[in-house]
């Protein structure tokens, strides 16, 4: 039931209020969207312009947003940014008067600015036939993240922090939410800044690109925290909870950086400085071969950022008790150190929202203004399949239209209606060890594929990483992948117990469990899990229960469907994938697409 257009609310004699919210000019541009305050849809802009991390105006995604609810633009009653270029002013005009960086590193942030159109003028060029008529505002970066994280939380009140790399003058918020309200008690701000430390070190040991943080967090248990003493030197731990950087080391506070942000793949000049070398040695070009030196430096990068993130989680605790706590930020992302809260600090739950990252400021923005208009807290987002559904009606009629093409490459079709019959077969072709694509229902909102845009494996073939890497993902040998593990069965199989619905902590398997699963257990006997509960996913949940009925192992191998491309978004951009890769078997929908040879 789509909601009513704005004559029909008038007819009805009450008032439905639709908000949308937009993370723009930062990467991975995304929109939102609230009616009455709940949350009904939210997408990242990549997955329509197939560009990783999109950054600019997010026009696609806002356009599904409106398509999906049967809205108009001109049925919007307010648009929320997650940016605020008067926020923090002070501390801006402070700085350049203090500090006196490079005249061009000012002149050309300021040129930029002007330079760039804002939402007041995006929007109409973006819908030149539907005009907006409500309320634009604009919402501090890290007051977006922070929103973003409680107040789609199950929690009446919690700890709340953002750690970033840099927003509206801001690297870092954190404070109290209770109920609608988020207090904020202090603020990191510019040049200090934890995500700039890792982002810089990551460029230093070769992994050059936007959101190759990962790359570091996966590399680093193969290393030995060796480096430690040199991170120190680097970063300050302060009592109160605060960090500092050591400046010398950097070249983003009086030089000027490149920056990309608009209408492509975001890309970053290099933020570490000559110092750096200095203390570290050479950096690492990105074609040469990863040493153990990187490796150490990896897992010393990695301690680091964890003992400045407990420090300010146990100083917050120290003032605030309590024993419930939310994390927002791009750092928010780092599922090792999320997995370590409940053994580092007295917190004892945790939640982190399924687009920890600049993604998730699109619903933070929303919130904010949501709640500043007085409007109560909806049911918190346990699952995160907010993105473009998939229709049964398109998939047939994608497969009739390819059905030569896929002949031709070997392939059959088969519609198969019952449920658990669908779930059986491919069970046991994962079983089987076969390299299975699953495309159901909605996509998923975040970076993490929680089955519905996922390619799955059998987690007990030690092979099945190489095969993966081979047939399809073309990664590093170094990076994990996830198990997704049914909710009931987690005690069982890890050592910590929790909800994990977004794959956003690494909690450790049970040492008597490492051998059965190894193609999920990372070095170091840890594992990203993502905790599959029938009540949010049941057809997901039904599978990993009908591999379990065949191998007693609760878990199948997830990682997302795609080949160094966004996730796939529609049937047929999961068809096109599955033809020019190695994959044994597509179930789309009720349908299975398989290899002449691979099931039986």
């Amino acid at each position: 039931m789509h909601p009513l257009d704005q004559t029909d609310r008038e007819k009805a004699g009450f008032e439905i209020v639709n908000i949308i919210g937009i993370n723009a000019f930062h990467g991975d541009s995304s929109a939102c969207l609230l009616i009455n305050g709940n949350l009904v849809a939210a997408a990242e802009e990549e997955r329509f312009r197939r560009i990783k991390h999109w950054a600019g105006f997010p026009s696609e995604a806002i356009a599904w947003c409106l398509r999906d609810n049967g809205l108009k633009l001109s049925d919007i009653d307010h648009v929320a940014i997650n940016q605020d270029s008067s926020a923090n002013i002070g501390k801006k005009v402070a700085y350049t008067l203090l500090k006196r960086p490079d005249l061009s590193l000012v002149m050309d942030r300021i040129r930029n600015k002007r330079q760039r159109d804002g939402v007041d003028v995006l929007l109409p060029k973006a819908f030149p036939n539907d005009a907006f008529r409500g309320e634009l505002h604009a919402v501090e970066h890290h007051v977006a993240h922070l929103s973003s994280a409680f107040h789609v939380s199950p929690f009446e009140e919690a700890v709340v922090v953002s750690v970033d790399g840099f927003g509206d003058f801001a690297s870092a918020a954190w404070g109290f939410g209770k109920g609608t309200q988020i207090s904020v008690d202090e603020r990191v701000y510019f040049p200090h800044s934890l995500g700039i430390f890792y982002q810089a070190l990551t460029q230093y040991i070769g992994f050059p690109n936007y959101g190759d943080e990962y790359k570091v967090m996966g590399l680093a248990p193969y290393g030995k925290p060796n480096y430690s003493q040199a991170m120190r030197q680097i970063v300050e731990l302060l009592e109160n909870g605060e960090f500092r950087l050591d400046l010398q080391y950097f070249r983003h506070a009086k030089e000027k950086v490149e920056y990309e942000w608009e209408n492509g793949s975001p890309s970053v000049g290099t933020l570490f400085a000559p110092a750096l070398e200095a203390l570290l040695g050479p950096a690492r070009k990105p074609d040469e071969p990863l040493e153990q030196k990187h490796r150490d430096i990896a897992r010393s990068v990695q301690v680091m950022y964890e003992d400045a993130f407990f420090n300010l989680l146990n100083a917050l605790h120290k003032k605030h008790g309590g024993d419930a706590v939310c994390v927002a930020g791009g750092c928010g992302m780092n599922s090792v150190a999320n997995g370590k809260i409940t053994l580092r600090t007295p917190f004892k739950r945790v939640y982190v929202q399924s687009a920890a990252g600049d993604a998730g400021g699109a619903i933070g923005a929303a919130y904010s203004v949501h709640h500043s208009l007085g409007g109560k807290r909806a049911s918190p987002m346990l699952h995160a399949y907010l993105g473009p559904g998939c229709d049964e009606n398109e998939i047939e009629a994608l497969l009739t239209s390819r059905k030569d093409e896929i002949a031709a490459a070997g392939c059959v079709i088969e519609r198969i209606a019952d449920e658990q019959s669908l779930c059986q077969r491919t069970a046991q072709a994962i079983a089987d060890g076969l390299v299975v694509g699953w495309f159901q229902g909605r996509m998923e909102w975040g970076p993490r594929a929680l089955g519905n845009r996922s390619i799955v494996g059998d987690p007990r073939r030690a092979d099945m990483k190489d095969i993966l890497n081979l047939k399809i993902k073309r990664r590093e040998s170094f990076r994990p992948f996830a198990p997704s593990v049914l909710r009931e069965a987690v005690p069982e199989w890890f050592e910590l117990d929790g909800d994990v619905p977004f794959m956003m902590q690494v909690y450790p398997i049970r040492e008597s469990k490492r051998a059965l699963i190894p193609a999920v257990c990372h070095v170091d006997g840890s594992g990203r899990l993502q905790t599959v509960d029938a009540a949010t996913n049941a057809r997901y949940h039904r599978l990993i229960s009908e591999f379990k009925a065949i191998t007693q192992v609760p878990m199948v191998l997830n990682t997302s469907f795609n080949e160094n491309e966004p996730v796939v978004c529609k049937p047929v951009e999961a068809l096109d994938c599955f033809l020019r890769t190695r994959m044994d078997v597509l179930v789309l929908g009720d349908v299975l697409v398989q290899r002449v040879g691979a099931l039986t």
